[in-house]
């Protein structure tokens, strides 16, 4: 077990202080292919990027074969009785860790699971059965405190202004992370809404141990769509 806790140690402290870039495409975008994650993912890497966050078993393998830093992965999955989708079950964690990630991401909520089993139980299966690490993603300071006290290794602010209980808030969540901090031993991880390079070390400076950033880096998608939408909305010209 000792050759676990050592390479869980070192992906901790691979990411520590740096960015990871979550490379992701709509499952309808012509992006949404392993290769050409895998390309998006190596691009990121050889200008810095200390991680990579990858949805589906598909693209983890496809990553991890282009790739040597931590891999942070999940499996987007819908289930009709509950609005949890972020690795929601054991069945998607266990396909995530075959894929190669190095840490595996779950939504940490509080919220009903598909399984009715608890996140804590999830967060157990993967350490004990998988042997990888655990990041909690979660929405409000009662969340994260709760995934850390069921053992998650790490605490991302992720689901911030993503759920019913935070619809009203808007992504970053700085005051969340700033909480988390100081509440929390483990290390907390700043995702959603980072918009900036500015307001990636914004995080950095509230005590993130990483910060984590995908639309405004890789959401080709969105990104087009947002100027385009901008180009043909009715206004009138700002001068110059």
């Amino acid at each position: 077990m000792s050759g676990v806790i050592n390479l869980m140690d070192s992906s901790l402290q691979a990411i520590q202080g740096g960015l990871v870039v979550s490379c992701q495409a709509p499952r309808s975008s012509p992006l949404h292919n392993p290769n050409i994650i895998a390309a998006i993912a190596q691009a990121s890497v050889q200008q810095g990027a200390v991680g990579i966050r990858i949805d589906t078993p598909e693209h983890v393998q496809a990553v991890r074969q282009q790739v040597e830093v931590p891999l942070i992965g999940i499996w987007k999955r819908e289930y009709p009785n509950s609005l949890v989708y972020i690795t929601p079950t054991a069945e998607q964690a266990d396909a995530i860790a075959q894929a190669g990630a190095d840490i595996i991401a779950i939504d940490a909520t509080l919220r009903l699971r598909p399984d009715g089993k608890s996140a804590s139980e999830l967060i157990h299966h993967i350490h004990d059965h998988l042997g990888k690490l655990v990041m909690a993603d979660v929405d409000t300071l009662e969340g994260a405190i709760a995934a850390a006290d069921a053992g998650a290794d790490l605490v991302g602010t992720t689901l911030y202004g993503y759920t019913e209980a935070t619809q009203t808030q808007t992504p970053p969540g700085f005051e969340l992370l700033q909480q988390m901090v100081e509440q929390l031993t483990v290390p907390v991880i700043c995702e959603g809404g980072i918009a900036s390079p500015k307001m990636a070390k914004t995080a950095l400076d509230l005590g993130a141990h990483a910060v984590v950033v995908g639309t405004a880096i890789t959401g080709i998608d969105i990104l087009v769509q947002q100027y385009v939408n901008a180009l043909h909305s009715p206004s009138r010209p700002e001068k110059i």
